[in-house]
């Protein structure tokens, strides 16, 4: 028995069911990240420096260093969320070569900024500024850290559907196209995430 909502959409919400599915899992992922950034804003407010000044002396100038980093992660980010749109629009289209070509480099740029983040954890880890550092560095590698893996979760299913998964093309080429805009949606959910987390963790401080 074929399941229905696949394809079209349903009199209810208007959705098929992996797009609303996708919603309401953002929804769930909003609340997660939302209780972090509460967490900081309240640990900021009643701190009386900061960021505070731990064993290692102060971790301003640090994070002052990292800046650039974190701005070009931030252009990377924002270029990879272009190419998954037009990931999306080539198949809608119905050119599968421009949908590898933009989702390649969708992966691409995700890698490039887990390169980067990898060099600017080690550099602080060097330095001795890890999260047992303070409460702002506890914070910090929880935020990042908890951003890195929706990255890497998200590298494992753009890869699947770059490789073996493009076989639903042959078949089921709407629902295919359908199943590119869901993974668009949580990638674009990431991406602002980093939005937030740039001037939180880098600027205002």
């Amino acid at each position: 028995m074929e399941i229905p909502y696949n394809i079209e959409l349903r009199e209810d919400t208007g959705l098929y069911n992996s797009k609303l599915g996708i919603w309401l899992f953002l929804a769930s992922e909003v609340m997660l990240f939302g209780g972090l950034f509460s967490a900081y804003i309240l640990l900021r407010t009643g701190a009386p420096v900061w960021p505070p000044i731990g064993e290692h002396g102060s971790v301003l100038p640090l994070l002052e260093g990292t800046v650039p980093h974190a701005t070009f992660n931030t252009v990377i980010l924002i270029l990879s969320s272009v190419t998954m749109v037009m990931s999306w629009v080539a198949l809608k289209q119905k050119d599968l070569s421009k949908y590898k070509m933009y989702l390649g480099t969708t992966i691409v740029c995700a890698l490039l900024f887990l390169v980067v983040k990898y060099f600017e954890y080690s550099h602080k880890i060097h330095e001795g500024f890890v999260p047992a550092h303070d409460t702002y560095m506890a914070l910090y590698f929880t935020l990042t850290g908890l951003h890195g893996l929706h990255i890497i979760g998200g590298i494992i299913v753009l890869a699947y559907y770059f490789g073996p998964g493009i076989s639903m093309w042959n078949t089921e080429p709407e629902r295919f196209t359908n199943r590119i805009e869901v993974v668009g949606l949580y990638w674009h959910f990431v991406d602002l995430v980093w939005i937030f987390l740039f001037p939180t963790l880098y600027l205002l401080n």
